[in-house]
């Protein structure tokens, strides 16, 4: 066994020594197997959240009406859940009744995935009822129990199947991929935000080609925003190498295939519920782009564009291009590197030493001439100091 699960067992064992069942279960002990990174392991137990919280001496209630507590141990937190049941979901999404149990097998029942139904004990036995292991394996997503019963009572899952083949490079299961196909209409009743944050990790997966193509075959892009009735603008997505690009990359592409005017690049990108700064970060890719198109970049691009979004448009310019090679990367990053100044804090001067110069009061006027003497400074035709700057300044004031 190894971190993080070494430092948790040490909760594992204070529950057990009270007399409770205690086990590590879902996606860390499913990445565990895969070999793949773990950030943060979660816990379920007999112990009912009361229970849970006169053992340890600080915790957060942070879902306990479905039996999750929070528990501060050791310089660290972990999420502690009671082994429970969940029957009659509403909206397709959350259990009207939960109930507590003491059964781990019912508890690993109600969960959505096989690879997601193994749990581990403190000594690294695993309990495994479903069959997990030989899904990871398989390397196949298979739902636990009936496809259709775990689809109807949360129909979010559907959409992380297929996130899981972007992530994994799993195949969904031959029953599993039929119950999806017959109940997608369900995803209307699934929040936007929710249906974003999956899309946001399959676009980002090391299989999202296959994972895209099965959004279209599923008919999942009907209940996504802004592309019902896009099949041919995903299906153009599909043509370019989509490995190359970051997520910003994915969505600037998507908008790209999409042609949507510039004017609504920020309504469409509302709709998914996306970040206002994501979404600036996600035009001003584009924008980069439209200006790559017609010419080369710049000194004074790369400085306002920063690094971040010039390598992001840079690379998303060399892909909708079919340009294999990083070179131009690699050139203007050279020149990025070795410009004057990266921000414009880093300018010798101030609008104090304008006004003190030109012996004039402040305004507009300031503002202006900081930017043609950033500019100036970026693109190499004057030096970044007081003194030099000044006596350009007298000189074009001059002329």
């Amino acid at each position: 066994m190894k971190e993080p699960f070494l430092s948790a067992v040490p909760v594992l064992e204070k529950l057990e020594s009270a007399g409770f069942e205690a086990y590590f279960v879902g996606g860390s002990v499913r990445d565990l197997l895969l070999e793949k990174e773990i950030n943060d392991v979660d816990i379920a137990t007999s112990a009912t959240p009361e229970e849970v919280k006169q053992l340890f001496s600080k915790t957060v209630d942070v879902g306990i009406e479905h039996g999750t507590v929070l528990v501060l141990f050791q310089n660290k937190s972990y999420e502690i859940t009671t082994f429970r049941t969940e029957a009659e979901y509403e909206d397709y999404r959350r259990p009207k009744e939960v109930s507590f149990i003491r059964n781990l097998r019912e508890d690993l029942q109600r969960r959505d995935f096989t690879m997601n139904a193994i749990a581990m004990d403190k000594d690294g036995n695993r309990i495994d009822p479903y069959h997990g292991q030989e899904s990871i394996t398989s390397k196949v997503i298979q739902t636990v129990g009936k496809a259709a019963d775990r689809f109807q009572e949360d129909a979010l899952r559907m959409m992380r199947a297929i996130r899981f083949v972007s992530q994994l490079s799993f195949r969904i299961e031959e029953e599993t991929l039929h119950a999806l196909i017959d109940l997608v209409h369900l995803l209307e009743h699934i929040a936007v935000e929710r249906k974003q944050a999956e899309f946001d990790k399959l676009l980002f997966g090391d299989n999202r080609k296959q994972a895209l193509q099965l959004t279209l075959q599923t008919n999942i892009y009907s209940y996504l925003p802004g592309l019902p009735g896009k099949e041919n603008s995903l299906k153009l997505m599909l043509e370019y190498n989509l490995d190359r690009l970051n997520t910003r990359g994915m969505w600037a592409l998507l908008v790209f295939c999409l042609k949507i005017d510039k004017k609504e690049i920020e309504e469409f990108l509302r709709g998914w519920r996306i970040p206002l700064k994501e979404i600036r970060e996600i035009q001003l890719i584009l924008h980069y782009v439209n200006k790559r198109f017609e010419a080369g970049w710049s000194s004074y691009d790369l400085y306002v564009a920063t690094k971040k979004i010039f390598v992001s448009a840079e690379m998303l310019y060399l892909v909708i291009k079919g340009i294999e090679s990083n070179d131009t990367i690699e050139h203007y990053l050279h020149i990025y590197e070795g410009l004057p100044i990266k921000d414009r804090t880093e300018m010798d001067l101030t609008g104090n030493d304008l006004i003190g110069w030109f012996n004039k009061s402040g305004g507009p006027w300031v503002k202006e001439i900081l930017l043609k003497v950033e500019e100036a400074i970026v693109e190499g035709n004057v030096g970044n100091h007081k003194k030099i700057i000044k006596e350009w300044l007298m000189e074009c004031n001059h002329n």
